[in-house]
């Protein structure tokens, strides 16, 4: 035990520190490929303003923390969908399935859509009569083992996909993170590594160009097939560390809270924190405020709802509601569905 500590400890460490070498006030924003990978999934999570790396315990720790399915003793289904910033929709699924002394594993499906769109040009301003649309997809296969008691460790990985018109970018990414139980009143310590791997390059026809390849002479072919070679972008880093405990607690309610700690590679660090306060395990009061400290970032507030109820003795179903303050973007707001069986 003492040994999983301190590894546990060092890595943490080693991570912050190597992390802690970028330059100051370099936010890095839109620098990074495949955005989407950075929209949060679940109401529960979302309303407790995104400080959940250490509270995850349902379906939806395949996204924040893939140790949390670990914690699951019973089979989740989360779906969650949200119309999104600039008419977009976003969609998750995921499904965990405990194996028992084997661990437990979990799939997850994300997208990102849009409507299509008419292509315009400079002298088809009103549309050349083409349409165009653009969407991001990723699919990720987790893993969770209980290596003691109190410690457990989570995997997962992600083939990532983006297209836009006529072009596409792929990539595969994994995910890593921890879960510590304390002996403090069950304070729990998590962390976690999000989409560590390859980077992005968007290639397809959209790209083609006529090359000539000698300007100066006359007769030779100026009709060249070429392409532009795009760049290559790396994927949305993102560290997590924090803390989660229940401070009230007595027979049929208790009060939660929890503070993350963010360090991205495509903007500045930040905290969020939240609260959850159930009663009876069947009625949830969320809050939070999320990026404090960030310097580009619109979000801020965060507030939610759930209830849960048993359909039968072996099912039981779980509705979640989060509102989202989004600044000068306005507000987004959340719901999500789970089944437990």
């Amino acid at each position: 035990m003492k040994k999983l500590i301190w590894f546990y400890i060092n890595l943490l460490l080693m991570v912050s520190v190597v992390w802690g070498q970028t330059a100051k006030n370099i936010t890095n924003v839109a620098t990074t490929s495949a955005p989407f990978l950075s929209i949060e999934v679940g109401a529960r999570a979302i309303a407790m303003g995104g400080a959940f790396v250490a509270t995850s315990d349902d379906a939806t720790s395949l996204y924040w923390n893939p140790a949390g399915i670990g914690l699951l003793d019973q089979n989740e289904v989360s779906f969650h969908h949200t119309e999104w910033l600039a008419e977009t929709n976003f969609d998750y699924a995921g499904i965990v399935i405990p194996l028992g002394l084997s661990g437990t594993v979990g799939l997850s499906f994300t997208s990102l859509t849009m409507s299509d769109m008419e292509v315009r040009t400079v002298f088809n301003p009103e549309g050349t009569g083409e349409l165009f649309t653009a969407n991001d997809m990723a699919i990720g296969v987790s893993y969770a083992k209980n290596l003691t008691d109190r410690f457990t460790i989570g995997f997962t990985g992600k083939y990532i996909h983006q297209k836009l018109w006529h072009m596409t970018a792929s990539s595969f990414a994994f995910d890593i993170g921890t879960l510590f139980t304390t002996q403090l009143n069950g304070m729990r310590i998590g962390m976690s590594i999000s989409n560590f791997g390859s980077k992005m390059q968007l290639v397809g026809k959209d790209t083609q160009v006529n090359y000539d390849v000698d300007e100066a002479k006359q007769g030779n072919n100026d009709k060249i097939l070429a392409h532009l070679d795009t760049d290559k972008w790396s994927l949305p880093l993102t560290f997590r560390v924090g803390v989660a405990m229940e401070v009230l607690q007595t027979e049929f309610n208790y009060l939660t809270i929890a503070v993350d700690a963010i360090h991205p590679n495509d903007n500045t660090e930040c905290l969020n924190v939240g609260a959850e306060y159930v009663i009876k395990n069947r009625f949830f009061f969320r809050g939070g405020y999320k990026a404090l400290f960030q310097q580009d970032s619109e979000e801020g507030l965060t507030l939610g709802a759930g209830l849960a109820h048993n359909l039968t003795r072996y099912v039981r179903i779980k509705i979640d509601y989060a509102y989202a303050d989004f600044g000068l973007l306005e507000y987004v707001q959340r719901f999500s569905l789970a089944l437990e069986f």
